[in-house]
């Protein structure tokens, strides 16, 4: 089984700039999308063969999220936790025989780390969510995480410490999650290779390859001997990050 992960930032952008291509060539059983910016009925393409589903923000134009799949789910789940995480459509979680999908768009700190007390709040609320789910059935956890992990996951780790991203705090939230029964698929796979998923469109980054790997694929722990491949695509285009890729036995 193929699964792909995409921050897209913006789907009906992406579409002009190969985004369907790209889908035909990797030819994967599960897409899952964030950053759609859209709302379900502005999702107007041809995708023969995949049940959709949509979770859009109550905010047009912002965030959202999407999971697009050849197996329909035994059931979906459009957000989590408490009210105060369901206004901006980022987690959608699918169910399938084996294991649970959970697609997320992690919040950004944002300048001034003005929202990172909120983001703090969404990362313990989220692991408890995982951690309940992960009692049940294994979990694939995937997505735009908004966090550099290690050092080795950025290309200028000093100069961005502290700043959205590469705070103390967020890193520590994900070592807490991994802490927690999970494994980061890429970094357990190949665990010295340096390969971005994302370059700010400033400063020709992605020219200059200076970027920072904040998309992963995250799996339960027990999961992790069916796990066979993981890999970030970095040679595709039509967004600022580029897909993430796991495929499992």
């Amino acid at each position: 089984m193929k699964l792909v992960s995409w921050n897209v930032n913006g789907l009906r952008s992406c579409l002009t700039k190969g985004f369907l291509e790209y889908v035909k060539n990797e030819d994967p059983d599960v897409i899952c999308l964030q950053e759609t910016k859209l709302q379900p009925e502005q999702a107007v393409f041809e995708l023969e063969g995949y049940h959709r589903y949509f979770y859009s923000a109550e905010k047009k134009g912002y965030s959202g999220t999407a999971v697009l799949t050849r197996q329909e789910p035994l059931s979906v789940v459009f957000g989590f936790g408490d009210d105060i995480h369901r206004h901006e459509g980022r987690v959608i979680t699918a169910e399938y025989p084996d294991f649970y999908l959970v697609c997320c768009y992690t919040p950004n700190s944002q300048d001034g780390l003005k929202r990172l007390d909120y983001r703090m709040q969404w990362e313990d609320d989220l692991r408890a969510y995982l951690m309940e789910l992960d009692r049940t059935k294994p979990v694939v956890y995937c997505g735009d995480l908004n966090v550099a992990h290690q050092e080795m996951d950025l290309k200028n780790p000093k100069t961005n410490r502290m700043n959205p991203g590469f705070t103390d705090q967020e890193r520590e939230k994900m070592t807490a999650l991994l802490s927690s029964g999970f494994a980061d698929t890429f970094r357990t796979l190949h665990p010295e290779e340096v390969t971005y998923s994302w370059w700010s469109y400033r400063f020709h980054a992605r020219e200059k390859n200076v970027g920072w790997r904040i998309d992963y694929f995250i799996v339960s722990r027990r999961l992790l001997p069916r796990v066979t491949g993981a890999a970030i695509r970095t040679e595709v285009y039509g967004s600022d990050h580029c897909p993430v890729v796991l495929e499992i036995s």
